[in-house]
């Protein structure tokens, strides 16, 4: 009789719905080496970023540039109680130009790979100088014979060649400017980064109300980025190159854009209004130029690290999912599974995920996901053949488990609707099990097999 009252009392405790919540709670306890999956995925994506500014280094980083701007000194005289103010006047050409063209290549530093480009610039600016200046201090007097034309660039040492500008009809070749310096301008909240600026003298043909042309050339190379100021009042950039996977970014949305397996063009017409810069001032008045930036960025189709990331976002539902499987295969075979059989199942789906980082950094995301999702679900597969005694489950888990990761993939190539395709599937999963188990006996202590009245 007490044999019989222990018997009792330990039923509820070896009961298939205790061993339903057992299996859930082992679901949530592999979420612990997911974490550790995702820092090496973190860390591996650190090494990647530090290759790419490795690289960036050397050939100029992200660049931004800006055409040709007339930069005049100025002096405030002194007062009986003020000191001489000295400073720079900035005059924006009233239309400006430009069209950039890049040629990329593809630099490798061990598995990382970083997109690099060679680019020509070309500036056009026309200046109408009639009624400067407008926005001087008060007393200003400008001193046009020392005036210069600049342009800037992110940085000087993706220069490839001499820079190059012609005004009125004159060449010269430009120099580090002489008026105005980069710290000089502080760059406002979300603008670019200091440039450095080139200059030549003007004095010969910028004077009170005077109206001419200019144009300027540059070849700089850079890396992930480049962009160019809307430095006219009115500004006509066009990007052009033979990267097939751009990025379009900046203040304002691209006018027009084609992209092709051959490269892309992008241009973009920035009025006067939309710049929201006056078109002249003193020399901070650059700085406000950040909110104008456009440009593009040179990013490969599938970054590894982040579709990985994303997939592994997936894990504690997809181990679920293959845990409610094998425990829809124990209610149905009659064969009882350790929990420790449970979590040899998550570690391999655990393991898949080092093999999905690891072949992605070699081969690329697709063929990396399609080797090691054969591999584990194979695996896993295999193991359910070999638990419940028979192939036909081998089978039916190979079927299973083919679906399981299909939709895993399917998932990281959807955008917007990858969230409504997850819960309708993870609802359709939770459908089946409370299908298949409908007739079960949760207090039972044992399992029901097929063909076999619950």
């Amino acid at each position: 009789m007490t044999e019989s009252i222990i018997n009792n009392m330990n039923r509820p405790f070896r009961s298939m719905g205790v061993k339903l919540i057992v299996v859930c709670l082992l679901a949530l306890v592999m979420t612990i080496p997911a974490l550790f999956v995702w820092g090496l995925i973190d860390d591996r994506s650190r090494r990647a970023d530090e290759v790419v500014a490795e690289v960036g280094r050397v050939v100029g980083g992200p660049q931004t540039f800006l055409g040709p701007v007339l930069a005049i000194p100025y002096i405030v005289p002194a007062t009986i109680n003020k000191a001489a103010e000295r400073g720079v006047y900035v005059v924006f050409p009233a239309s400006g130009d430009a069209v950039v063209s890049t040629k990329t290549e593809v630099r490798h530093r061990s598995l990382f790979k970083v997109p690099v480009y060679r680019s020509d610039i070309a500036f056009k600016a026309s200046f109408d100088l009639t009624g400067v200046p407008v926005n001087a201090p008060g007393g200003a007097v400008l001193d046009w014979s020392r005036a210069e034309f600049l342009v800037g660039a992110t940085d000087a040492r993706g220069a490839q060649s001499d820079i190059s500008l012609t005004a009125d009809g004159k060449s010269a070749t430009l120099t580090p400017a002489n008026t105005l310096q980069s710290s000089e301008i502080k760059p406002e909240q979300g603008g670019p980064t200091q440039l450095t600026f080139f200059g030549t003298a003007a004095r010969e043909i910028a004077h009170a109300d005077a109206r001419f042309d200019v144009k300027a050339t540059m070849k700089f190379t850079g890396a992930q980025r480049l962009a160019v100021l809307a430095f006219g009042k009115t500004t006509t950039i066009t990007l052009k190159g033979d990267w097939p996977h751009p990025s379009f970014e900046g203040g304002l949305l691209s006018g027009t854009q084609s992209v092709s397996d051959q490269g892309f063009t992008a241009t973009w017409s920035v009025p006067f209004i939309a710049r929201g810069v006056p078109a002249e001032g003193v020399a901070d008045v650059i700085g406000r130029l950040g909110n104008t930036s456009v440009g593009v960025s040179f990013v490969a189709l599938a970054d590894p690290y982040q579709s990985t990331t994303r997939s592994l976002k997936y894990a504690v539902l997809f181990v679920g999912l293959v845990f409610l499987s094998y425990f829809l295969f124990e209610v149905t075979s009659g064969q009882r599974v350790h929990p420790a059989q449970y979590i040899l199942v998550g570690v391999a789906q655990m393991v898949f995920y080092l093999l999905l980082l690891s072949l992605a950094e070699r081969v690329g995301f697709d063929i990396g996901f399609l080797i090691a999702a054969v591999g584990t679900v194979s695996l896993i597969s295999s193991y359910a053949g070999w638990i419940f005694h028979g192939r036909r489950y081998g089978l039916r888990a190979l079927a299973a488990f083919s679906a399981l990761y299909a939709l895993i993939y399917v998932l990281l190539r959807l955008e917007d609707e990858a969230l409504l395709v997850g819960a309708l599937a993870s609802f359709a999963a939770i459908a089946a099990v409370m299908y298949f188990t409908r007739r079960m006996d949760w207090y039972a202590s044992t399992v029901v097999r097929e063909g076999e009245s619950a």
